[in-house]
């Protein structure tokens, strides 16, 4: 299948060659006729796969009547919004459109928090056809009106699942009593909770769902290895496996903002030029350097979650998961940086002791199991006996067992905190006569539940 044949203009087409694609993705082939036809979709594939396009193309195809070249600003009112979690996405989003969109008249621009929201201001009253925007940002734009999006076509939630987690769906809601009751609504996301179902059916038409992959499935042009490590071995480990496979470009993901910085500092002193970016970095620094490490200038990446969903680096040849996330779909997003659209890309992971249970929901959630290799000398003999071949191998012939040879634990009786006492057990106090000490009524509970203190 070609672009051609997906009915697109040919000044979109013509902007897609220009990129050098010559043929769509599964999720594009399937999405785009769709969205075309004007339905609501729900899609759903694996990171990397290119859900953008799937959205901007058809987008920029039906604005393609509102384009001109007009200054004044009333002819150039809001038509798709574009909503996603972090800066650096919309900012990519927005560089797709412009892309994408290169030979067609209408604007586009892109509103997120970190930076001054003035410039964003006078940019919106000149007027936009396409906005990408966070959704905290796009309400403080809201609420000092300088923006309108009475006239909106198209909606999209772009990593829908990833504001879910981040807690934007009060912002998302509030978005909407702003838009008009009649547009397109389009959900892009790497997974389907069932949250983002409940979502769905709230502002939905009758979505079609798509999905070319199941959920949470990782991209088989991804390698996947794990490397047993004593939590105190890492960066020597880390630092030997950069050196020993000349690692030229590597993103490497901690779980938090301290850890990022500490590693990228000791990295340096390894000789390896990296930095750290992360949501206390100004957006500026973020920016730049993330523009230096695709450029080259930078070898290690040292990154928090922030960065799971937001960077789109051609041919980037590897990923390190330095500490495993604490929710396996989080794996699942930071791996997915690596072996985009269709070249191939290494996801190594340093797994210390402490986390082989973050190993095993990682394991169950993606439905394959990742190999391990140890190497002598950095303290892994711990995780290799709890985790090595033989719980592979074990887990294997469980599944060759009939589930009618399976042993099933006995249910065990849970005795109550606390239960009721028969009333003969129970010894009222007699009447008290004047003068006499009150006495309180007593109950004799059984021998076992008096406390061992007693």
């Amino acid at each position: 299948m070609s672009f051609e044949s997906l009915g697109l203009s040919p000044d979109i087409l013509r902007a897609i060659a220009d990129a050098g694609y010559t043929e769509p993705t599964p999720i594009q082939a399937q999405a785009i006729p769709v969205v075309l036809s004007g339905k609501d979709v729900m899609a759903g594939a694996q990171t990397g796969t290119g859900k953008t396009a799937s959205f901007t193309l058809p987008m920029l195809h039906k604005l393609a009547v509102h384009q001109n070249t007009s200054t004044s600003p009333a002819r150039h009112q809001v038509r798709g919004l574009i909503l996603a979690p972090t800066r650096e996405l919309a900012a990519q989003v927005e560089a797709s459109v412009r892309t994408y969109g290169k030979y067609l008249s209408l604007r586009s621009t892109s509103v997120y928090g970190g930076v001054h929201i003035d410039p964003q201001i006078a940019e919106l009253r000149r007027g936009v056809e396409i906005l990408v925007a966070t959704p905290g940002r796009l309400l403080d734009h809201l609420h000092q009106k300088s923006v309108n999006l009475s006239q909106v076509e198209f909606l999209v939630l772009d990593e829908a699942d990833r504001m879910l987690d981040m807690g934007f769906m009060p912002d998302i809601r509030r978005i909407f009593s702003y838009l008009p009751p009649r547009r397109q609504n389009l959900l892009f996301s790497a997974t389907f909770a069932e949250e983002i179902k409940r979502l769905a059916s709230d502002f939905m038409r009758d979505p079609q769902l798509i999905e070319v992959a199941r959920r949470n499935a990782t991209a088989d042009t991804v390698t996947q290895v794990a490397y047993p490590v004593a939590n105190d071995h890492k960066r020597r480990l880390l630092a030997q496996i950069i050196k020993k496979e000349d690692l030229r470009q590597v993103l490497i993901f901690t779980n938090t903002k301290t850890g990022a910085n500490r590693l990228a500092h000791q990295l340096m002193h390894e000789d390896i030029n990296a930095v750290a970016i992360h949501s206390d970095k100004t957006q500026q620094a973020r920016m730049q350097a993330l523009a230096e490490f695709k450029e080259g200038k930078i070898r290690a990446l040292v990154a928090t979650d922030i960065a799971a969903r937001g960077l789109d680096i051609d041919d980037l040849p590897c990923v390190v998961n330095f500490e495993l996330p604490h929710s396996a779909e989080d794996y699942v997003h930071r791996i997915g940086r690596t072996g985009r659209a269709g070249t191939s890309g290494k996801a190594i992971s340093l797994v210390s002791p402490e986390e082989k249970r973050y190993l095993s929901d990682i394991e169950k959630l993606i439905k394959r199991a990742i190999p391990l290799e140890a190497l002598p000398g950095y303290g892994a003999e711990r995780l290799v006996e709890a985790a090595g071949k033989d719980r592979y191998r074990e887990r294997s012939n469980e599944r060759a067992r009939p589930v009618a040879a399976r042993h099933v634990e006995p249910e065990r009786r849970v005795e109550p905190e606390s239960e009721s006492v028969p009333s003969a057990e129970i010894k009222r106090a007699p009447i008290r006569r004047p003068g006499q000490k009150r006495e309180v009524a007593a109950l004799l509970l059984p021998p076992r539940c008096i406390p061992a203190t007693e």
